[in-house]
C-alpha cells in the first residue's frame, strides 16, 4: 500500500545521498496533440521564467515524450497513467512517482477546469505554494488565437509575445527520417510532399476525390507525394487512394517522434485542421493547411512558413450544423491555389 500512497508532509529537496534537487514547475494539459502544440510558446515561456527548474508536463505519453526529446521539458508523466490517477479521483493520496515531483514544486499549471475547486485545494494540501489553474477556453481570456490564450493564463498579453523560434529536431530522430525514406527506395531527386488526408475530423477535410486530383497534380508538378495514415486515417486514406490511378506510397504506424523525423526530410506538407499540421508548421516545415468550418484565426499554425487556405466562409452557425452540411463549399479550396501556393 505504501508503494502507491504520500503521507501528505514536505520534506528538503535532496535526494538519498544528500545532494540538493532541482525545484520543479507542473504542467498539466489534457488537450489533444494540437492543442498541446499550440501550448508551446507558453510551455517555453515557463521554463524560461524558472530556469532553474525543472519542467514536468503531465500529458499525453506521444507528445511529452516528443517535447522531452526537442528539449522544452524536463521530464514528464502520462496523465492518462496510473501515475497521475490521484489527481482527479479525490483521495488524498498519489503515486510515489508524482510525489517525486509534488514535493519538490513551487508552481502548478493546470490548463483545465476546476470548477468544484477540488483540483487547486489538493495542490495547495500537498503544500505547493503557487497554483494557476485555468483552461484556455474561459470566457474571461480576451486572445483570439489559442495560442495567445495559453500566454494569457500566465498573466502575458499578445502585445507582450515575441515571435518565437521553430522546435530543432533533435539529429538522431532526423537521421531516422532519412534512414526510414532511404529504406522505402524513396527518390529525392524531386521534392518530396507529405499529403495526410485525415484529421481528427471527417467534417474538416477535404473530400476524397479532390485529394485524389491533389496527388495526380503533385506527380504532373514532378514531386514526390506521400501519404500520412495515423491510427484514424485508415478511412480517408483509403477513400482517397481509390481514385487515384497509382497509388502513392503511404507511410503507416509511425509514433510521433518518428513523425517528426520524416517531417525534416520533406519540403512541403499539406493538411488540414489537426495535430500533425500543428507538429509540421512547428517544425518549420512549409506547410499548407486547409481549413474548413474551424476558425483558422483561433486555431490556425503560426508562422510565414504557414498558408491557410479556404473555400467560402463557413456559414454553419453549430458543430451539428456542420455534422448535418453535406456540400461543404468551405472545404472547396480550388486546386490551382494548393498548387500556387507550392511554389
Amino acid at each position: 500500500m505504501l508503494d502507491q500512497c504520500m503521507i501528505l508532509v514536505r520534506v528538503p529537496s535532496c535526494n538519498l545521498l544528500g545532494r540538493r534537487v532541482k525545484r520543479t514547475v507542473l504542467i498539466i494539459h489534457p488537450g489533444a496533440l494540437g492543442d498541446v502544440l499550440l501550448a508551446v510558446p507558453a510551455i517555453r515561456r515557463l521554463g524560461g521564467r524558472f530556469p532553474q527548474h525543472e519542467t514536468v508536463l503531465l500529458a499525453s505519453a506521444a507528445v511529452s515524450r516528443l517535447l522531452l526529446e526537442c528539449g522544452f521539458i524536463s521530464d514528464w508523466l502520462p496523465l492518462e497513467g496510473q501515475a497521475c490517477l490521484g489527481l482527479f479521483s479525490g483521495t488524498s493520496s498519489i503515486s510515489r512517482e508524482l510525489n517525486s515531483y509534488v514535493n519538490r514544486c513551487d508552481l502548478a499549471v493546470a490548463w483545465m477546469e476546476d470548477h468544484d475547486g477540488a483540483l487547486g485545494s489538493f495542490f495547495q494540501e500537498l503544500g505547493i505554494a503557487r497554483v494557476q489553474i485555468q483552461s484556455p477556453f474561459s470566457p474571461g481570456l480576451r486572445a483570439r488565437h489559442h495560442g495567445h490564450r495559453f500566454l494569457e493564463t500566465l498573466g502575458e498579453t499578445t502585445g507582450d509575445i515575441p515571435p518565437e523560434g521553430m522546435v530543432q529536431v533533435p539529429q538522431h530522430l532526423s537521421e531516422w527520417g532519412k534512414d526510414y525514406l532511404e529504406a522505402l527506395r524513396i527518390s529525392r531527386d524531386q521534392p518530396l510532399v507529405l499529403v495526410h488526408p485525415g484529421s481528427g475530423s471527417i467534417h474538416k477535410c477535404l473530400d476524397p476525390k479532390r485529394v485524389a486530383v491533389l496527388i495526380e497534380r503533385l506527380r504532373q508538378g514532378r514531386m514526390c507525394p506521400l501519404v500520412l495514415e495515423g491510427p484514424a486515417d485508415q478511412d480517408a486514406v483509403d477513400h482517397a487512394l481509390q481514385y487515384v490511378g497509382q497509388p502513392p506510397l503511404v507511410l503507416r504506424e509511425l509514433d510521433l517522434s518518428q513523425l517528426a523525423g520524416v517531417l525534416t526530410q520533406v519540403t512541403f506538407y499539406i493538411g488540414h485542421d489537426s495535430g500533425v499540421t500543428h507538429l509540421s508548421a512547428l517544425l518549420g516545415v512549409r506547410t499548407i493547411a486547409v481549413f474548413g468550418p474551424t476558425d483558422h484565426h483561433r486555431w490556425a499554425p503560426p508562422g510565414s512558413h504557414v498558408t491557410i487556405l479556404r473555400g467560402s466562409s463557413c456559414m454553419c452557425e453549430t458543430w451539428e450544423t456542420v455534422k448535418e452540411c453535406t456540400d461543404k463549399p468551405c472545404l472547396k479550396v480550388p486546386m490551382e491555389e494548393i498548387l500556387l501556393a507550392l511554389e
